[in-house]
């Protein structure tokens, strides 16, 4: 032992506390190996011969938090991690039997009249810099209080500013009150103030307000498109929330079927012909007949 002589870090790297440090002190390197080991995982589960849904089952609780882990300890941009999940869309949308076009918003949108047990990796990438920052600058070391280490994740997106955005929220609804948005009685549900929550409480209130400001994102989007967000103004329409238990015993077609039917993608004549629809001598009469009822 006494002979034996340590490499330096630019001749091997030191892993620390789950992390890798090389000689250039910089996560580059590490933002490509998580897009290359995001991309054999998606390939491996690909090969294997399961079916679809068991595919996404194995993505959703086997690869998203095997990388959530570099994604949380290394400095990654946020760019990185959208190509990460464009990947993670794609590959769920061919098992999940639904043509490429299908919008990001179907699989990952809460307020959606059909609501996917999905997560998305780059929601959970950010609630997890979230919280990583709540817990650094609530800490109650004073070392940690002095020093306020600085999470880096590119000009996209800064986590900063989200936190922040987050805390006047929630602040603006405890001054507002409690509002009534549904058939609800008054006082039937409770809410909780910025100024009485302490600790771990205040975090969970921070990552809830971010997943809302992501799922009023997607709501946004999902307006602005003419065909896949038509489910927008299905005022009378109950929302059918989609569990892991129920695609269990649902055929795959029966799953690509109601996620088709839902955002307007079933083949149409239209589409099978290049043209306009053609219609019927009954049709044609009807629609000459009654055309208020039918137009």
């Amino acid at each position: 032992m006494a002979s034996q002589q340590l490499p330096t870090v630019s001749q091997e790297p030191v892993k620390s506390l789950g992390r890798w440090c090389d000689s250039s002190m910089k996560d580059t390197k590490r933002g490509l190996e998580t897009v290359e080991l995001a991309t054999e995982g998606l390939l491996a589960i690909n090969r294997c011969g399961l079916q679809g849904k068991l595919k996404v089952w194995c993505l959703q609780f086997m690869l998203i938090p095997k990388l959530l882990w570099p994604l949380l300890v290394y400095e990654i941009c946020s760019t990185t991690v959208e190509a990460i999940e464009a990947k993670i869309n794609k590959f769920t949308r061919r098992w999940l039997g639904v043509p490429p076009g299908l919008t990001d918003v179907a699989m990952y949108c809460r307020k959606a009249k059909l609501r996917l047990p999905l997560k998305s990796i780059l929601e959970e990438y950010k609630c997890g810099k979230a919280r990583l920052l709540s817990m650094l600058e609530d800490s109650e070391d004073p070392i940690v209080k002095t020093v306020q280490p600085t999470i880096k994740t590119g000009r996209k997106w800064k986590v900063v500013e989200a936190v922040d955005e987050a805390k006047e929220c929630l602040k603006i609804k405890e001054v507002i009150g409690q509002t009534q948005t549904d058939r609800k009685g008054l006082g039937s549900s409770t809410a909780k103030w910025w100024s009485k929550a302490e600790g771990k409480e205040k975090r969970d209130m921070v990552i809830n307000e971010i997943r809302l400001n992501e799922d009023s994102r997607r709501v946004q989007k999902a307006v602005q498109q003419l065909q896949q967000g038509q489910w927008t103004n299905w005022d009378n329409a109950l929302q059918k929330s989609l569990t892991w238990n129920e695609i269990w015993h649902m055929a795959p077609l029966r799953i690509s079927f109601l996620i088709r039917s839902v955002y307007d993608l079933l083949p149409q004549t239209q589409i099978w012909y290049g043209g306009e629809r053609k219609r019927t001598p009954l049709v044609r009469y009807a629609k000459a007949g009654r055309p208020q009822s039918m137009s």
